[in-house]
């Protein structure tokens, strides 16, 4: 009897160690892969150097900087790069003489890793970008998808420097401080899947990576960017889109985790639904004289990024712009046309041009 206690006893205390092994090790983040060392990842893009020693690869175009009447900066989405674009006609850029500019956020593709990445890391690596290559006081800023945090960021931490700034179906945080009645339904129309990992990156987000990596349980759809995470009209425009990019060998898919999941992916995730500093909904107006314009382009289909919480932010800033497609999914911007309207009214300040994108009335709640 006493042996098979002491049996029991062992086992269990074995069970445990192993499973403090297994925590332990899931919370020790991979080291990423080094850019640019020898025997290391190639770095195949310019790149210029920031304050902490980091470097931030970048793509420019449009019409030559020098020339340019307005300045771009755009923010990439979730497990993408600066590759992506931006879906604006080359004819407009010319007619209004933009100059574009594309980076890799830090730790995708070709921009080094933060160890530090935070919102105010991710809007000052935005300011530093601009002043390196001298785009002036001020520049307009486009965040899209996963990039709408970082636009956020920017409104929040370096409003001076912004001309315009449009968030095009912007990330949501289900951690913003929302009404409850909304927050239950918002959050309970989630995928059970969606719901265990976000619940995860906020409350356990140094388990993160370890949660994302296992096969036990099933991951968000929305995380691992799966068919069901899509509308019907999002799939036809994503796999067409992926296909001339796949033919024109303009777009590395691969290239946006080089590093690792963790400095990329995870990161991103861990921060988006982090508890925020500061609150969306109390921003303040950066351009009270009416000089530049705040936007959110949102498509009433979405299933990653869901409208109710998108009507919540505007109704609560009434400053900005509000923009609802009522079929769009989060494929919005690559819509035929839309894209040259979000710039256009950016830059210009003019209404919409015939599409079927409606300026919700937003009332209170």
């Amino acid at each position: 009897m006493k042996m098979a206690a002491l049996s029991k006893v062992a086992m269990v205390s074995a069970v445990a160690l192993l499973g403090w092994a297994w925590a332990y090790q899931a919370t020790r983040p991979p080291p990423p892969a080094i850019l640019g060392a020898p025997g290391g990842l190639p770095v195949t893009s310019p790149r210029v150097q920031l304050k902490d020693g980091r470097h931030l690869a970048y793509m420019e175009a449009g019409v030559r900087k020098e020339n340019a009447r307005y300045k771009v900066i755009f923010v990439h989405g979730y497990a993408s790069t600066k590759e992506s674009g931006f879906p604006v006609s080359q004819e407009f850029v010319e007619e209004l003489g933009i100059y574009m500019l594309f980076f890799d956020r830090a730790g995708y593709g070709d921009s080094d890793a933060n160890p530090k990445r935070c919102l105010k890391s991710d809007a000052t690596d935005v300011e530093e970008l601009a002043d390196a290559l001298q785009l002036g006081d001020k520049f307009y800023l486009v965040g899209t998808s996963m990039g709408g945090y970082v636009a956020w960021s920017c409104l929040n931490y370096i409003p001076h420097r912004l001309a315009g700034v449009a968030l095009v179906v912007p990330a949501v945080n289900y951690w913003w401080p929302l009404p409850d009645n909304m927050l239950r339904s918002v959050y309970g129309k989630l995928d059970s899947r969606d719901q265990s990992t976000f619940w995860i990156a906020h409350h356990a987000p140094s388990l993160f990576h370890a949660w994302l990596t296992q096969k036990w349980f099933p991951v968000s759809p929305i995380v691992r960017g799966e068919r069901d995470a899509f509308t019907a009209m999002d799939w036809e425009i994503l796999t067409e889109l992926w296909r001339k990019q796949r033919e024109s060998g303009q777009l590395d898919p691969s290239k946006a985790t080089q590093q690792g999941i963790y400095e990329s992916l995870c990161r991103d995730v861990t921060i988006l639904f982090s508890t925020w500093e500061f609150d969306p909904t109390e921003i303040k107006n950066p351009f009270p004289g009416g000089d530049g314009v705040v936007s959110i382009w949102q498509g009433y289909e979405d299933k990653m990024v869901q409208v109710e919480v998108q009507r919540h932010v505007a109704r609560k800033l009434p400053w900005v712009r509000y923009h609802e497609h009522p079929e769009a999914g989060h494929a919005l911007s690559d819509m035929d046309g839309v894209g040259d309207e979000i710039i256009r009214e950016l830059l210009l300040g003019e209404a919409l041009r015939g599409l079927p994108l409606q300026s919700v009335a937003l009332q209170d709640e």
